[in-house]
C-alpha cells in the first residue's frame, strides 16, 4: 500500500448543540478497503460528507490526495452517498452518459461506458426505461455506476449495501472486491460487520462521533483478545443455551440458536466446553477455536450505542 489518500485530523463537527463527530482522526492508505464502520447514528456519513467538503469541520483538517480540497479532485473520486438521488423521470442510459459528462467524459464515450456497467450489473435491459420503473435495488445499482463511470482513483461509498438482497448484494460486492485488486482506494461506511469483517483490510470503528478501534483486521482482532469459540447445533438447542449460561466455562455468548459464539471463561477451557456439549447430545455440526469476530468486537466496543441509537443517521446540508 502507499501513502495517504484521506487524512482526517482531530475532526469535531457539531448540529444545533449535537456533536455528531468529536475529536475524530483517520488515515485512509492507498489502495485496498477501508471500513467506516459504527451504529446507526455515529456519524459516519457525517465524516464522509466532510471527506468530501459537503459540510465543513468546526476543528481539525481534512485532506484527500494531499489536498484541502477534495472538490478540486472530482474527477479522481467517485461518491455514492447514503440519500440515493436520481432524476425519476430521465431514462437509466441518458442519466448516466450526464453523469459522466459531469466528470469530464465525452459524450459518446460516457454512452459506451454506461452501457458496459449496465451489462455487467445485469440491468442492460432497463437501459432505457425511466428511474421511477426500477426497484430500489435497481436504482441503487444505477447510482453506483454514476460512482465509477469515470475510473476513480478513491471511491467513496457510503451504506452501499444497505437495503440489497443478496444478489444484487454479492454483484456490488464483487466489483468494490475488483477495484481494490486494481489498485484503487475504496472507503465504504455500513454497519453491517459481517460484510466488513470479510472485505475489509483496515477499520475504524466509531461510536458517537467517537474512534473506538482503529487499526487493520489482525491487529484489531489480535488486540481485542479471548479465546473464542464457533458452535452450530444440529439438535436440542435448548440444553445448548443451558451450557453456555455456565459462566464457569462462558464468559460471553452470542447466540443465534442453531449457532453461537462463545468467549471463553478464565476457569473454562475448550476440551471442557466440548465434553460438556456431547453429554448433553446438542448434536454438533461445527466445534472451533477462532479468533473473536468482526461482530463480537463490535458489540463488546458499541454495544450500548447500538441498541440506542436513532435508527438513522441525520444528514445536514
Amino acid at each position: 500500500m502507499n501513502g495517504s489518500v484521506v487524512k482526517v485530523e482531530r475532526v469535531t463537527k457539531g448540529f444545533s448543540g449535537h456533536t455528531a463527530v468529536d475529536q475524530l482522526s483517520l488515515d485512509v492508505p492507498g489502495g485496498g478497503i477501508f471500513g467506516l464502520l459504527g451504529p446507526n447514528g455515529a456519524g459516519k456519513s457525517t465524516t464522509i460528507r466532510m471527506i468530501m467538503n459537503i459540510n465543513t469541520p468546526d476543528e481539525g483538517r481534512i485532506s484527500v490526495f494531499g489536498s484541502d480540497s477534495s472538490r478540486e479532485l472530482s474527477s479522481r473520486i467517485g461518491y455514492l452517498p447514503e440519500e440515493r438521488g436520481l432524476y425519476k423521470k430521465m431514462k437509466i442510459l441518458d442519466q448516466l452518459t450526464f453523469f459522466g459528462e459531469a466528470k469530464g467524459i465525452a459524450r459518446k464515450t460516457a454512452r459506451t461506458k454506461a452501457a458496459e456497467w449496465l451489462g455487467r450489473l445485469g440491468i442492460s435491459d432497463w437501459a432505457l426505461k425511466k428511474v421511477e420503473d426500477l426497484s430500489k435495488g435497481m436504482q441503487q445499482k444505477v447510482q453506483f455506476i454514476g460512482a465509477l463511470l469515470h475510473e476513480p482513483d478513491l471511491v467513496i461509498l457510503d451504506e452501499p449495501f444497505s437495503g440489497l438482497d443478496p444478489v444484487n448484494s454479492q454483484v456490488m460486492k464483487d466489483v468494490v472486491v475488483d477495484l481494490a485488486r486494481q489498485g484503487k482506494t475504496v472507503l465504504f461506511s455500513t454497519h453491517i460487520m459481517e460484510q466488513a469483517e470479510k472485505m475489509c483490510d483496515r477499520i475504524v470503528i466509531i461510536s458517537r462521533g467517537k474512534k473506538v478501534v482503529d487499526g487493520s483486521l489482525a491487529e484489531v482482532k489480535r488486540e481485542f483478545g479471548g479465546r473464542h469459540v464457533a458452535l452450530t447445533f444440529t439438535r436440542h438447542a435448548e440444553r445448548a443455551a443451558r451450557v453456555l449460561a455456565d459462566r464457569s466455562l462462558c464468559a460471553k455468548v452470542d447466540d443465534y440458536g442453531a449457532t453461537a459464539e462463545v468467549e471463553l471463561a478464565e476457569t473454562g477451557d475448550a476440551d471442557r466446553l466440548l465434553r460438556t456439549l456431547v453429554q448433553e447430545d446438542v448434536g454438533l455440526a461445527r466445534f472451533e477455536v477462532v479468533e473473536a469476530s468482526l461482530q463480537s468486537i463490535f458489540i463488546a466496543k458499541v454495544g450500548v450505542d447500538a441498541a440506542t441509537a436513532p435508527a438513522k443517521e441525520t444528514v445536514h446540508a
